[in-house]
């Protein structure tokens, strides 16, 4: 039994999901993890490979113990052998806790323990461990696979771009992480509401004219667009007060490299970067960067 799940990356839409907003998100197939059980009658026992893999050794056990007790099992029950892969890393904006919640919640489906239909919910449960509050986003697109406008609370459709724009990922060096993130949105809405209400109205927007750029029928009618939409989603990210420190000296820096919209990918404070560039980057940094499409 073995099952794959890919990273994920969020072109506009950030922590405004959690208030019923849309995000525009795509797998990242360069990205992934996977999941393979063999049935034994030993102790559950886990194994870890792949460049990523080590980072999991301290997720996994407390994700399988949520998952076995809000199925009402024991982990006692637990036998066999868990092998899981990863070129994901942790805490960086890719989606790995989501990836890892979705692949458990397929083998709790596989293992007759779940049915099907309940696997987004269960899972989207699971990541509350990272998060404090999952919007369902990074489960939704490891579960599918596919590219969607989401919606944490209706419309999830499946978004297939006219055109492939020169999108790319780069890590800052500077770890986010994600529930103090959200956290800070959340303080910055309670003190200050009508700016709240304004930055979540500005990134609603992103998302429209983000998807209204990539609908377009070629580059040379949607780049100039998916800048500005880019460039939008930015501006949130600084007013919530997210894109200090390494994270700022980086998006800086790829905006000195040739960059012509930049902006954090996923709750950032660190974490990814998200770049569009209307010319290939130059050759010098392309191995600093990660191609999103």
């Amino acid at each position: 039994m073995k099952m794959a799940a890919y990273g994920k990356w969020i072109l506009a839409g950030e922590h405004a999901v959690l208030r019923g907003c849309p995000a525009l998100v795509f797998p990242l197939r360069s990205a992934q993890m996977t999941l393979e059980y063999e049935a034994g009658d030993h102790p559950l026992h886990v194994e870890f490979a792949g460049e990523r893999g080590d980072e999991l050794k301290l997720l996994v056990w407390s994700v399988l113990e949520s998952a076995v007790v809000r199925l009402g099992r024991g982990m006692n029950g637990l036998v066999g052998t868990l092998r899981l892969h990863s070129s994901l890393p942790i805490g960086a904006g890719l989606g790995a806790s989501g990836a890892l919640c979705a692949l458990v919640a397929r083998w709790c489906v596989q293992m007759k323990w779940l049915p099907e239909e309940k696997s987004y919910e269960f899972a989207r449960g699971l990541e509350d461990l990272f998060h404090g509050e999952s919007s369902g986003v990074d489960v939704a697109v490891a579960l599918s696979g596919e590219g969607m406008l989401f919606r944490r609370q209706g419309e999830r459709r499946v978004i297939h771009p006219n055109w492939t724009p020169q999108i790319y990922l780069s890590y800052s060096g500077q770890r986010g992480v994600t529930a103090e993130c959200v956290n800070q949105v959340k303080l910055l809405i309670q003190n200050n509401p009508r700016l709240g209400l304004e930055i979540d109205d500005r990134m609603l927007e992103s998302v429209r004219q983000a998807e209204i750029a990539l609908a377009m029928e070629s580059s040379v009618l949607g780049m100039e667009k998916l800048k500005e939409a880019i460039q939008m989603a930015n501006s949130c990210f600084k007013d919530w007060g997210l894109t200090f420190g390494g994270l700022s000296d980086h998006l800086a820096w790829l905006e000195s490299s040739g960059a012509i919209a930049v902006k954090p990918t996923g709750s950032g404070g660190g974490g990814y970067a998200l770049s569009l560039w209307s010319n290939p980057p130059p050759e010098k940094i392309r191995s600093q960067l990660l191609a999103a499409f």
